[in-house]
Parts: structure tokens; sequence; C-alpha cells
């Protein structure tokens, strides 16, 4: 078993921890208590409040989309944005298994079957080529539409994943789709602030969803986002996650199946806080991020995984890739032994008994990341704010 104890005394000394060293932890360092303390004044601390209207308002600005829709998860954003692009029962999402479960679930509420494609080593994301090599194989346009030429079922979504917040390479993906009648949806979860070609992430398909659960670069507590690069479809987005209540003074009125998706505005209220200082956190997570490139550098076995080219990640969680499993085992076990906190990558989605038996091209880069990747702690600094 190899000796990690200097690695692990380093990342230590990075957070200037001597006990414990956690793996991810919110910040509040701005207007969150006085905004938290407006709404409870105002006693609008449920789904009606001004935070609602502004957090929205100022992550489109942020995002450079035309409009954005608050839910109460990042789950509940992709459930809903699966929907809004037509994905129904027995349709095929095409997908990374490489993923936290909560991209699966998501398609999984609609009855729709994942089929995992492998990731590329340099993001480890979906990959355009493996996509692309798929499809050819497998797939055909009939009638406007994708068709699984060996399932008969229609391929109606691909759902990238910009793992750990680090970007795909969104445009061709984005090409892929267009040219075989997919629809793309962009699971953004990790990667608010990350930017590809300096445009965000989650705004090159029709939809994106963003998380902000409390390990998030930016947290309501527990929330989601909804990025639509077409307002109309967004407005309707609006509807249905309030329960499709049509607007009137005392009349109870509903015109369509809805989901009780709202934020609360005491969410909304920290979320508007948090954003006032994500460029801050991202600041000081990316000089986290370097100082580990410049330790690892001259670490014989261990790559620190750097964002890709042509990108600007948020590096939300920062991981190193160790040599082959055992390693990564070890590591794992003197890490937390020694009060770091590390962790291995998800278990992958193929490898889960919901999921085991979907349709997958191989997933060889998949499975060489799961035996070796590991995150270790990433949070925001709070003395470089």
């Amino acid at each position: 078993m190899a000796d990690y104890k200097n690695t692990i005394d380093f990342i230590k000394s990075v957070y200037g921890s001597k006990e414990f060293t956690p793996l991810a932890v919110p910040v509040f360092q701005g207007n969150e208590k006085a905004y938290l303390n407006e709404c409870i004044d105002t006693t609008f601390v449920s789904s009606v409040g001004k935070f609602v209207d502004r957090f929205e308002e100022d992550m489109a600005k942020y995002t450079g989309t035309k409009k954005a829709v608050v839910c109460v998860s990042g789950t509940n954003a992709l459930h809903m944005s699966l929907m809004l692009v037509g994905v129904e029962r027995d349709d095929e999402v095409l997908t990374q298994a490489l993923t936290f479960i909560a991209t699966c679930n998501a398609l999984s509420y609609i009855g729709a079957h994942p089929v995992f494609l492998d990731v590329d080593k340099t993001t480890m994301g979906l990959s355009p080529d493996a996509m692309k090599g798929w499809l050819i194989k497998n797939a055909e346009i009939r009638n406007g539409e994708c068709w699984n030429k060996n399932s008969a079922r229609r391929v109606k979504a691909c759902v990238p994943m910009h793992t750990f917040g680090h970007p795909v390479r969104i445009e061709e993906m984005a090409a892929l789709c267009e040219e075989w009648h997919i629809e793309l949806v962009e699971d953004a979860a990790e990667s608010i602030g990350s930017l590809y070609k300096g445009k965000h992430t989650g705004t090159f398909g029709k939809v994106g969803a963003i998380s902000f659960n409390g390990n998030k670069t930016i947290t309501t507590g527990g929330g989601g986002m909804m990025l639509f690069q077409d307002e109309e479809l967004g407005k309707f987005a609006k509807h249905i996650t309030t329960q499709a209540k049509v607007p009137h003074r005392w009349e109870f009125r509903h015109d369509h199946i809805g989901y009780n998706y709202r934020m609360p505005n005491i969410n909304a209220a920290l979320g508007c806080a948090q954003l006032e200082n994500l460029d801050k956190y991202i600041a000081s997570k990316r000089k986290v991020a370097q100082e580990y490139i410049d330790y690892f550098k001259n670490v014989d076995d261990i790559d620190f995984f750097v964002e890709p080219e042509n990108t600007f990640s948020n590096y939300w969680l920062s991981a190193i890739v160790m040599k082959d499993k055992d390693a990564q085992l070890d590591f794992l076990q003197q890490a937390n032994d020694n009060g770091v906190m590390t962790r291995p990558i998800w278990e992958l989605m193929n490898r889960l008994p919901m999921f085991e038996n979907c349709e997958n091209d191989g997933l060889k880069n998949t499975i060489w990341f799961a035996d070796r990747v590991v995150n270790i702690p990433s949070s925001v600094r709070v003395e470089d704010l």
C-alpha cells in the first residue's frame, strides 16, 4: 500500500485545517441574513414573494438566457425540462452512466429509458464521438424523428452532464442533436458559472437545468432552476410548475396537469444573496484548483483533472485521477482515516439494479474513470473573499 501522508497533509494545509477537512460546504458571507429576515418580516416565506421573481431575473441576466424558472430541486428541473421538450413514456434518452442518479431518476419519472454512452477523457462528460458512433450504427431518421433500429423506440432527447463543473464539448453535441432530430437538455446541475467558449453552460440546448443543493457552488438550501432559450416555453414551464393555476383574484382554476415544484420565497432570498457573490466563490475555487495543479505536477501516479480546452470551469469538485483501482481505494481509506473527506465518483448508473439492463456502448472511458477518480476538498475559502 502506497503512503499518501504528504498529499493528505498538503490538502489539509490548503484549507488550514487541523482536525477535519470537509469535501464541500456552503459559505454565507453576504446578504443572506438580511434577505431572510425580510422574508420573515413580510411573512412572504412560501411560493409568493419578490425574491422568487428577482432570483429568476438575476439568473437569466447572469447566464445570458431568455428565461429562468426556479424549482424545488435540480431533479425537478430535469424532470420538467425533459417533459417540456416532448419526452414521453418508452422514449429513449441518450446520456452518460457517469453521473449522479438524479439524471436518470428524472427521465424515469416519465417512463423513458436511458441509453448510456461513453464519456471523453478530456471532459468526463458525454462524448460527441461516442454519440455519433452510436447513432450511425443504431439509429435512423423516420418522418423527422430519430429511432433506435434495434429497440424500435424513439430517441427523443440527449442529456449530457457537465461533470464536476467541467463543460462537455457542447457545440458538437448540439450540432449532432440538430442533425439527428434529437432535443438537447443540458444537465448543468454542477456547472453554474462555467463557460464554453465564453457562453454559459445550460444555454446551448432548448433547456438547461441547474442545482442549488447545499454542496453546490451557490445554494438555496435545496433548489433548482431551468434555463430557456425559448421565452414562451419558459413561461409555460412557470405555469405548470405552479400547479397550472389560471390567475384570478379569488377563483381556483387550473388548465393543465400541474406540479407543485415552486421554490419558496425564503429559498429564493438565499439564492439572491448567494448569486451576488458567485464570481468571488468561483475565483476562490479556481485558486484552490491552481494550488492543487501546482502540487500534483510533482506527485507520481496522481493526476489533477484540469478544465478542458475552450472552457472556463467553476471547479465545483476538484478531482484527482489515481493510477488504478487499488490506488483509489488506498487513497480513500487513508484520507478519510486522517480527517480529509474524499469520495469516489458516483456508482455508474448501468451498475445500479434499476438501470443494469439499459443499453450501453461498452463505456470504456467511463469505467476507467470510475476505477480511478477521487474528489478532494473543494470548498470556497472565506479568506479568499
